[in-house]
C-alpha cells in the first residue's frame, strides 16, 4: 500500500509539474477564434501592486484564459454535461440538426417595459410629423420545432403592440426561415433578406425593389455560438450581396469621422462587423444614385447592419442610429429630424428582452 501511494502521488506530481512547465512554455494567444474575444494578457507586476487584489483578479483571468488546451477543456465540460449527465443544455446552449442555439427565456417584462418606454419616448420626442414604421425580428428558435424552453413569442408581439399604438407594424416574420440564420450565431444571413426588405420598403410606400446581387464569399465565419458546446458543427460560410448601388454608396462613421464602404473587409474578432463596421453609434450612407431627397432614419440594433444595405436603392441618405451606443437624450445634436421622413424601429426579441438601451 505504501509503495502504491507512493507511485500514486509521484504520478500526480509529474502530471502537475509537466501541466505547469507546459502552460509556461505554451506562447500567449491574443484571441479566442471560438469565444470571438480577446484573451487576457499577463499583468504588469509592480511594487506597488504586488499585494492588490487587483493584481490578483487580472491574474486569475490571464490563468483561465492562457491554459493550455483550453478549447478542449471547455469541450470535455460541455460534453460531461450532455452526453453524460443527461442536460438538455449546457449553460443554456444546445445542438440541433447541426446548428447551435441558446435559450431565450423567459419573457423579461420589466426590461420589456423599459426598452419599450425608452423607444416610445423616442417617437414622442422626435418622430411625431414622420411616417414611422416598425418591426420585429425573431430569434432563430421561434423557427425551430424542439421542445426546448422559448420565450411566448405572440405575447411579447402584443406587448409591443400595445405600447406603439400610433406606429405602424410591418410583419416580416414569414419572410424568414431558419435558414435565414447563421447555424453558429444569432444573426440572419443577409443572402437570405431579399423578401425582408421587400416587404419592408413596400410596406412603407416604395415600390418593390428591382436590383439584382452578386452573392460574394467571404470566408468562414465562427459565430458567437461555435464553440460554446462540445458539438460537431460545421463552421458558416459568410456572403455578402453587392451591386452597383451598394459598391458606390459612401458611409459616414459619425463615431470615427471615417469615410467608409458599405462592407469593412479588414480583419476583426467579429468577422458580422464587415456590415456597416459593426456596432458603432451613428452611420450615415449617402445613395449618388437617386436624387429623391428621401431620407430613412433606422433605429436598430446589429441586425439592421445586413439589412440596410438592401435599402438603399430607394433613398437618397439612410442614417441608422444605435441606441446601445449614443443615449437617446442627445441625437439630435447629430440627426436632423424633418417632417416627412421615414423611420423604421427594427430590434429583435433578445434585444427587446434587455434593458440596454440608452
Amino acid at each position: 500500500m505504501k509503495v502504491k501511494n507512493i507511485i500514486i502521488t509521484a504520478l500526480f506530481s509529474l502530471i502537475t509539474v509537466g501541466f505547469l512547465i507546459m502552460n509556461i512554455a505554451i506562447e500567449d494567444k491574443d484571441i479566442s477564434l471560438e469565444e470571438r474575444r480577446k484573451l487576457a494578457k499577463l499583468p504588469e507586476f509592480t511594487k506597488e501592486n504586488i499585494f492588490s487584489s487587483d493584481l490578483i483578479n487580472k491574474f486569475e483571468s490571464y490563468a483561465v484564459d492562457q491554459i493550455a488546451f483550453r478549447k478542449e477543456l471547455r469541450s470535455l465540460k460541455s460534453l460531461v454535461n450532455v452526453k453524460l449527465l443527461g442536460q438538455k443544455d449546457d449553460n443554456k446552449y444546445f445542438e440541433k440538426d447541426g446548428a447551435i442555439y441558446k435559450i431565450e427565456y423567459p419573457i423579461n417584462y420589466s426590461n420589456l417595459e423599459k426598452t419599450t418606454n425608452l423607444l416610445k419616448n423616442v417617437y414622442d420626442k422626435y418622430l411625431k410629423n414622420m411616417n414611422v414604421y416598425y418591426a420585429i425580428i425573431p430569434d432563430k428558435n421561434f423557427y425551430l420545432e424542439d421542445d426546448h424552453l422559448k420565450i411566448n413569442y405572440d405575447e411579447l408581439k402584443e406587448l409591443v403592440n400595445k405600447k406603439f399604438t400610433n406606429i405602424e407594424y410591418i410583419d416580416i416574420w414569414n419572410e424568414l426561415s431558419l435558414d435565414s440564420y447563421y447555424k453558429t450565431d444569432i444573426h440572419w444571413r443577409q443572402e437570405h433578406l431579399e423578401k425582408v426588405a421587400n416587404k419592408i420598403t413596400t410596406s412603407m410606400g416604395n415600390e418593390d425593389l428591382n436590383s439584382a446581387y452578386e452573392k460574394q464569399n467571404v470566408g468562414k465565419f465562427y459565430g458567437t455560438y461555435y464553440g460554446q458546446i462540445a458539438a460537431e458543427v460545421e463552421v458558416d460560410e459568410m456572403y455578402i450581396l453587392k451591386n452597383e448601388i451598394i459598391d458606390n454608396a459612401v458611409v459616414y462613421n459619425y463615431e470615427t469621422n471615417e469615410v467608409l464602404g458599405v462592407y469593412d473587409t479588414k480583419d476583426t474578432n467579429d468577422k458580422y462587423d464587415i456590415y456597416l463596421s459593426g456596432a458603432t453609434p451613428l452611420i450615415g450612407i449617402k445613395n449618388p444614385n437617386v436624387k429623391n431627397g428621401k431620407e430613412l432614419l433606422i433605429f436598430r440594433d446589429s441586425f439592421g447592419s445586413s439589412l440596410a444595405p438592401l435599402l438603399i436603392e430607394d433613398y437618397e441618405k439612410i442614417i441608422l442610429i444605435d441606441l446601445r451606443y449614443i443615449s437617446s437624450q442627445i441625437i439630435d445634436k447629430f440627426v436632423e429630424f424633418k417632417d416627412g421622413q421615414d423611420v423604421l424601429f427594427i430590434y429583435s426579441t433578445m434585444l427587446l428582452n434587455q434593458n440596454i438601451l440608452k
